[in-house]
């Protein structure tokens, strides 16, 4: 299955705007990964890897990376020590593919995925609380934002929790940042480990598969772009694509 196939998107579960709401949830809360989703940082982690690795005697490739999609810090270390042929203590590995994406993205910039500013602008105009989610570290984290610019009610990182995403934990301390009930909150993903980490919280979840297909499923709504969707005071929906006649 293609991600084009993969992302039909599906009329269920998107709070307030489809599937078996018989009225609009006043406190409907978005919550936004941030790597793959938000910004197209997928190519700087993996110039990072790429160059961690042959510190570490061996070759990454992008199959390497897709096996690491939405995980931990210390997943990523473990798996790269596992592939070296010149071991390296697992505090410097963290510390050399830290600095080096957080480098990247000070120096460089990173992309904002299509449709993104406009969705966050109107889920901000439409007053529903939002947070970002994600699983990479507060440096990282903090250099993105200020690259980009984008602004949220709440913020959680890897930092700010004793496990990450396949986890629920992220998504239930954004939940209780926001003053509200993971049941009420749609959460907003590109990969199986932040979905995981999301359902298990008991967030709806909308996926916008970046480097694998992701399938539909009860409660879980496939798009193929964050510009595909839209925000009211009422939560998210589809945005028309019929043009003016």
């Amino acid at each position: 299955m293609t991600n084009g196939d993969a992302a039909l998107p599906s009329r269920e579960g998107l709070p307030g705007g489809f599937g078996g709401m018989e009225s609009p949830r006043a406190n409907t809360a978005v919550l936004f990964d941030m790597d793959g989703l938000l910004v197209d940082s997928e190519p700087l982690w993996l110039e990072a890897e790429t160059a961690v690795m042959a510190r570490l005697g061996a070759d990454w490739t992008e199959a390497d990376q897709a096996q690491l999609l939405g995980g931990s810090l210390d997943r990523t270390v473990r798996y790269l020590l596992a592939k070296a042929t010149r071991p390296a203590p697992p505090g410097a590995i963290a510390e050399w593919l830290m600095s080096g994406v957080t480098e990247r993205v000070r120096d460089h910039g990173v992309p904002v995925r299509p449709g993104a500013r406009e969705l966050l602008a109107e889920v901000e105009a439409a007053g529903l609380p939002h947070a970002l989610v994600t699983g990479s570290e507060r440096g990282f984290m903090d250099a993105v934002l200020a690259r980009t610019g984008l602004r949220f009610d709440a913020l959680v990182c890897a930092n700010d929790v004793s496990v990450t995403k396949p986890d629920p934990e992220p998504y239930l301390l954004a939940a209780k940042l926001l003053d509200t009930d993971p049941a009420l909150c749609v959460a907003l993903e590109d990969s199986p480990n932040g979905i995981a980490s999301a359902e298990a919280a008991g967030c709806r979840v909308i996926a916008v598969p970046s480097l694998v297909p992701i399938d539909p499923a009860p409660g879980r709504t496939v798009v193929r772009s964050l510009a595909e969707l839209t925000a009211t005071p009422d939560g998210l929906s589809m945005r028309s694509t019929r043009s003016a006649t």
